[in-house]
């Protein structure tokens, strides 16, 4: 039996003619795996990924070894890293949780950092240990000082379409929170489904009330975990509304530490299968991409959960 290795394509009006794809792997997806992988290791899923058309990684956090120790080697991985071919031209953005961790950025003297927010009360003083406010606050000063040393700064918000503690969030709470880290000098904003309760209504809903509040969906990008299978349709639904940017994560790693009901994110490879079929350009190899995620899998020792991954990765 011939394997289909590529769907057919079949062009969709509203729909855009090319997607970016940030790959959160190797730090979304192994900040949550049980056992730490190697950092020779990390660096050449890193590389792969790149080889395979990633346009962007993300590479790690510089967050308290304590608080996530999978990601403890982060100054190492960074070294390592930096020693491969064409660094100098690769977009590898690192997660800065904190003034501090920009500050370390700094010196390894990093390029691209991302920083992220509570769209909750109660995520935010479990995850950051301050209130909305508080936080909030520390976190846009954070923002201008990176991008005042010449950064480029992303910002994630966490928690946009639910909480596990206080339940549905308000869209109006999660445009406030978002725009305060534009304004404050953040390129591009990534709305986070957490736990992964968002449905594509509820997506539409929420770019549209950022765009009435003057933020354009070209400016936004979408994180989404799979937890009710809802990470793809609530992707297509953004893209239909505007937004260009998807965060995925190859192989469907990750979760979130702070979050027990959150599952893996959105799989790259589902992903690209799918803007495939609709004929959507993102420059990656699929079958690169997902022999690099089978070779990942072999790694942990568990099958990805990626179905793409799996149809694709049996030779």
């Amino acid at each position: 039996m011939t394997r289909v290795r590529l769907p057919m394509r079949f062009p969709s009006s509203d729909m855009p003619e090319h997607v970016k794809i940030t790959d959160v792997g190797p730090r979304d997806g192994l900040q949550n795996e049980s056992t730490t992988v190697p950092t020779e290791v990390k660096a050449e899923f890193i590389t792969r990924l790149e080889a395979a058309g990633l346009p962007v990684v993300e590479v790690t956090s510089l967050v308290r070894p304590d608080w996530v120790p999978q990601l403890a080697d982060a100054e190492a991985l960074i070294a390592t890293l930096a020693a491969t071919p064409d660094a100098a031209r690769r977009n590898r953005p690192v997660l800065v949780p904190n003034e501090r961790g920009l500050q370390r950025a700094i010196a390894l003297e990093l390029r691209d950092v991302a920083v992220f927010a509570s769209a909750t009360e109660t995520f935010a003083r479990r995850n950051l240990n301050r209130g909305l406010t508080e936080s909030l606050s520390r976190i846009t000063a954070t923002v201008q000082h990176g991008v005042g040393a010449g950064l480029t700064v992303r910002g994630y918000i966490s928690m946009c379409f639910g909480d596990p503690w206080e339940g549905p969030v308000d869209l109006a709470q999660v445009v406030s929170v978002g725009t305060a880290l534009l304004d404050a000098g953040c390129f591009e904003l990534s709305l986070g489904d957490t736990i992964g309760v968002a449905t594509a209504g509820h997506v539409r809903a929420l770019v549209e009330a950022f765009g009435a509040s003057g933020v354009e969906p070209g400016t936004l990008a979408v994180h989404f975990h799979d937890t009710y299978g809802q990470a793809l349709s609530n992707t297509l639904a953004a893209l239909a509304c505007g937004v260009r940017t998807v965060d995925a994560s190859a192989g469907g790693l990750g979760g979130c530490p702070y979050a027990k009901s959150a599952t893996g994110n959105l799989a790259t490879e589902d992903l690209i299968w799918a803007l495939d079929g609709l004929g959507i350009e993102t420059g990656v190899d699929l079958d690169a991409l997902v022999e690099t995620s089978v070779w990942m899998a072999g790694i942990l020792g568990r099958p990805s959960p990626s179905r793409v991954v799996n149809a694709l990765g049996k030779r």
